[in-house]
């Protein structure tokens, strides 16, 4: 057997189905493999760093590890960017690279660059093996620590003649699983106390409360205290709860922020947040200013980073939710719960409907009353996306994939593919913008390929929308070359053989176009021709951006 083989075996008895990637002669040992092993399917991106993006996804909503394979040099360069998206989401994904024979390595072989270096920075763990007798082990131990404490992404370099070498038949090692980190009794004993003792507070849950909103939601209903989401977060706390107070961070709501500026608020819980920039409204000082604060959270380096925390819960989100729950009842269970009062309804803005302006709000929600409740957004990056968190509705769920965190243009376009393939009977609609179209736009020949019915709604504005609003409000100026050259990207969509129609006014935005385009059975292109020079709802980032030019 090959030590490519036996690579692939493991990761086909570890439940890995798909791989991402580029094929190429320093990784083609694993895809001659691939011709015997029907069980692994390859999806060939068109770039590796979309097809890192869609490990990444594949691996979020698949609930397993994501693979992505690149070649040596440019090829693995190019996944870099991929695996820091990954590593800023807690990811578990496997990166895959070749790298020139051993004895080559240092003579300017072809492709040859050193990686492993490279990958350190975004990675949990990057190592290159030399020796094929090795190869099967490093993999099974990267994937112990992809999945382990903190997921992440994790990067093997493999040379060509390694991956070729015969091995015999090795013992395939059984797979990695996520072992949930089971919290301190003692702190979630003083954090009820303090919870208890203060009475009146608020919660900020941040992207960690995935797959533990159910948990949140009856400490949230147990406490009688307002939720606020951050942005990463979106989509997870239904709008129309009563305790939901909307966004706090970029593009957030005035309820939010309101919340946290009541003084009469001594408690702060954050649940499964980093407080990072998006997510604190540029490191806001108020958040926890006068507060008690408490902090739930798996990663353990997330503690006093910025902000002091008084008590740090360390473990699982969820069994630190559902523990601190029983705590509370055991601690006082006919106590009257603290009240923070009548929680407004999440920003106006947000549960607005269109107006008739043609405007990019309007076209969001004049397009989320078209689609299934239990469509799932995957949200490229661009002046659109401040929209869609201010103003886009939840109605299920887990409804947004987004990354505000790194923010890499074309993310949400591998994203969508990768979403799609994990959970195929779910609706998926990109939004994304020319900007980030011209980057990774060639991926809908993916979906293409692989016949997945998703909708890819291009909001184009001819311009760097994002780069266009802050620089001006920043400096009161632009430059020329932020805007481009219109382009009918309509137009390119069919010249590819997919369905696309193209929107010039509120009128054209209708239901029987869109559900044309979702039904199409395939992909489909929904251009949004619309300059809109209203300033988005950036929050404070701007004025963040512009304490540093003074």
């Amino acid at each position: 057997m090959r030590a490519a083989r036996a690579v692939l075996e493991y990761l086909k008895g570890s439940g890995v189905k798909r791989l991402f990637g580029i094929p190429a002669g320093s990784v083609n040992a694993f895809f001659d493999e691939l011709c015997e092993l029907p069980e692994l399917e390859p999806v060939v991106a068109k770039h590796e760093g979309a097809a890192s993006y869609m490990a990444a996804a594949y691996a979020k909503y698949g609930g397993g590890l994501g693979v992505c394979i690149g070649c040596s040099g440019p090829g693995a360069t190019n996944l870099v960017t991929g695996a820091a998206n990954a590593m800023r989401e807690h990811l578990p994904v496997l990166f895959l690279t070749g790298a020139v024979p051993v004895g080559t390595m240092g003579l300017n072989a072809s492709q040859e660059l050193d990686v492993v270096p490279v990958f350190r920075p975004v990675t949990k763990y990057s190592v290159a093996v030399k020796d094929a007798g090795h190869l099967l082990e490093e993999v099974a131990k990267a994937h112990r620590i992809a999945v382990s404490g903190v997921p992440g992404p994790v990067h093997i370099a493999v040379p060509i003649d390694v991956q070729h070498a015969e091995i015999g038949m090795p013992d395939i090692p059984t797979g990695a699983s996520r072992r949930p980190m089971v919290p301190d009794p003692a702190a979630i004993e003083r954090a009820a106390r303090a919870l208890l003792d203060n009475g009146r507070g608020c919660i900020l849950a941040g992207q960690g409360v995935r797959g533990s909103v159910e948990a949140l939601v009856e400490l949230a209903e147990l406490l009688q205290w307002p939720m606020m989401a951050t942005p990463q977060a979106k989509g997870y706390i239904p709008d129309n709860h009563p305790l939901y107070a909307g966004i706090f961070g970029f593009a957030g709501h005035e309820t939010a922020s309101a919340i946290v500026s009541d003084d009469s608020l001594p408690t702060l819980l954050i649940v499964g947040s980093s407080l990072g920039e998006t997510a604190t409204n540029n490191y806001n000082p108020g958040l926890t200013r006068g507060r008690l604060t408490i902090q739930l959270d798996f990663d353990s380096t997330v503690f006093n980073r910025k902000y002091e925390i008084d008590i740090p819960v360390l473990g699982d989100i969820r069994l630190s939710l559902l523990m601190l729950i029983d705590e509370l009842r055991a601690q006082a269970p006919n106590a009257a719960r603290g009240s923070a009062g009548p929680v407004p309804a999440a920003a106006a803005t947000a549960l607005a409907e269109p107006d008739g302006e043609y405007n990019t709000k309007n076209v969001l929600l004049g397009l989320q009353s078209c689609l299934p409740r239990n469509t799932r957004y995957a949200v490229d990056i661009g002046e659109f996306m401040s929209y869609v968190i201010h103003c886009m509705k939840v109605t299920e769920s887990d409804s947004y994939a987004i990354n505000v965190h790194f923010g890499a243009m074309g993310s949400g376009i591998g994203s969508a593919i990768g979403s799609k393939l994990a959970e195929p009977e779910r609706p998926v609609v990109c939004l994304t913008g020319d900007g980030c179209f011209f980057m990774h736009g060639m991926e809908i020949l993916t979906a293409k390929e692989l016949g997945l019915p998703i909708l890819f709604v291009v909001m184009n504005n001819a311009r760097l929308g994002m780069v266009y609003h802050g620089h001006s409000l920043q400096f009161k100026r632009t430059h020329p070359s932020f805007e481009q050259e219109a382009v009918n990207i309509a137009a390119m969509g069919e010249a590819m053989g997919i369905p696309s129609y193209r929107i010039l006014g509120m009128d054209d935005l209708r239901q029987d176009v869109v559900a044309g385009l979702m039904s199409a059975g395939g992909p489909a292109i929904l251009e949004v021709v619309l300059q809109d020079d209203n300033v988005p709802p950036m929050g404070d980032r701007v004025k963040f951006l512009s304490s540093f030019g003074k």
